[in-house]
This record gives structure tokens, sequence and C-alpha cells, in this order.
């Protein structure tokens, strides 16, 4: 609890003056909804001035309020429930404009992502997943969509990928029995963190496989059993998940992969196309120019 920011400000109130006592009370009380406001907004709401919510973030130790800010949300991302996220949805997004309001923060997302994404661990990663003999992957609730997403193309680079299911721990355990050294595992966990992922991701570690957490922060439980670490931003604090920078970063890692292992993924792809008119697999569209 020491590094808990709700636990620092509760040890401090009997220092604070009487306005900021009074905006301590309001974030331990309502740190899901603080987490999300302006100082000014914050302000506001507790009866004090802009100025007194920044002084206060400076009390704390933090270099203005911002800094206070971000550290409330990484404390909050993994203790919200689903009906605290819809509140705060609705308090970030309101009612109008969503579409708008929407994309622009999936865009942030991706641009973060891009400025915080290691280009060491990316490329290590990469090579780990060429060399590997099997690569598990695994994602659980909203991440197995991403799960699936990377398995449905690594299967058609590499002979041996494996999806692992999540439907129970046990069947989790017997489908990765066999990982060794010679193999990897890709774990994809976003707030809330999946239990599941976290013990696959330990099982693997201890057995001196390779492990490769795609996850939004380097405070996510996956990153203590991770070889590589591939941050992707995924900060929506609502009902549903943003797998937008998650899924761009997937598609990096595909594509490199796919480069590295171009001339047999030509070879498969030249029989996939056979295949697919053999069997009439794709509906064939005529072209307008041809018609006319």
């Amino acid at each position: 609890m020491k590094n808990d920011i709700l636990y620092d400000i509760a040890q401090k109130m009997d220092e604070m003056s009487k306005g900021q006592k009074r905006i301590a009370s309001y974030i331990l009380d309502h740190y899901d909804k603080a987490a999300f406001m302006t100082a000014s907004k914050l302000g506001a709401i507790v009866g004090v001035s802009e100025s007194t919510v920044v002084r206060f973030a400076f009390e704390l130790g933090y270099d203005g309020y911002p800094k206070l800010q971000k550290q409330l949300q990484e404390m909050i991302r993994n203790r919200l429930t689903a009906v605290q996220r819809i509140e705060v949805a609705s308090e970030q997004l309101g009612s109008e404009e969503i579409l708008d309001k929407v994309l622009n923060l999936d865009i942030e997302k991706i641009r973060r992502t891009l400025e915080e994404t290691s280009r060491e661990d990316f490329n290590s990663a990469v090579q780990s997943i060429v060399k590997a003999r099997t690569i598990y992957i695994i994602g659980s609730r909203s991440a197995a969509t991403l799960a699936s997403f990377i398995s449905f193309y690594f299967n058609l680079i590499f002979e041996d990928v494996k999806l692992v299911q999540t439907t129970s721990a046990s069947e989790m355990f017997e489908q990765i029995l066999r990982i060794n050294e010679e193999d990897i595992i890709i774990g994809i966990s976003f707030p809330r963190y999946s239990k599941k992922t976290m013990k696959a991701l330990n099982y693997a570690h201890t057995k001196r496989a390779k492990v490769i957490a795609i996850t939004d922060s380097a405070s996510s439980p996956l990153v203590k059993e991770a070889d590589y670490f591939l941050q992707a931003r995924s900060e929506m604090a609502s009902f549903v998940d943003s797998l937008v920078a998650p899924l761009s970063l997937i598609n990096a890692l595909i594509m490199a992969v796919g480069l590295q292992k171009r001339e047999e993924l030509k070879q498969t792809f030249d029989h996939l196309e056979q295949i697919w008119d053999e069997y009439d697999v794709y509906e064939k569209v005529e072209n307008q120019n041809e018609k006319s």
C-alpha cells in the first residue's frame, strides 16, 4: 500500500490546509471521477480555486497537477468496476459528438503507443518469434479477439502455432504443459488484467520459454514475467475496452515477422490462391470497366 497515492493522501491530510483537506477528502471518496477531472473542474466541485488544486499536487510531491492526475489514472485502471467505468465514460464523453471524441481518443492512444513502445523489445520479440519451435498465444475476455487475430496470421506463416483456450484453468495448463526453452508465448491483457493469462505466463517463465507481454503499462503484472514488453495504450475508462492501439501494434508485429519469413510466405500464399480458386472460396467481383 505504501506506493498507493490514496495511502499517501490519507497519511498527509493532517498537515494540509483547510482547502487542501477538501480536495483530499473528495479524491479519497471519488478517486474514479477525480482522476479524469481538470484542476479547474476539481476545484469548482470542492469549492476551492484552481491554484489551490495545483498547490495540492505540489504538496504531494508531483511536478504539477497533470502528474498527480496521471498517477491516479494509473492506480485505478485495474480497480474500476464495469459500473464505475460507465459513470466515468459519461463524465468524459458526455452525450454529444461521441464519434469525434472516441476516434480522437483512439488516435491519441496510437500516438502514445508509437512514442512509448521499446524498439529494442519489439525487434527482439520479432527475432524470438521467428526462431521459436512452437508459438503459444493467450488472451482472455476482450483480449481473446486480439489473440485470435495473431493466431490466424501466424498460422499462415508458421507450422506450429497454438491458440491457448482459457475456458478453464485446468484446460489452459494442459495446453501449455510441454512448453520449454525452445518455445515462445505471447500474452495479451489490459485492465482489468486476466489472472489466467498471468498464471500462464508465470508457468511459461518457470519453464524458461521466452515471454512476450502485450499490455498497457510498465506497472502491468504481465511485465514482471516478460522477456519482452510491448506497450500498447488502452486507457478508455468505459465498459468497452479500446483495442485500437493494441491491434495496430499487433499489425506491426505480424508485418515484421512476415518480412522475416517472406520467401516461405510467398510459397504459402501461392498454394492458398490455388486452393481458393479450386474450391471457390471467395466471391468474384466483376470489374466495372470490363462490363462497360
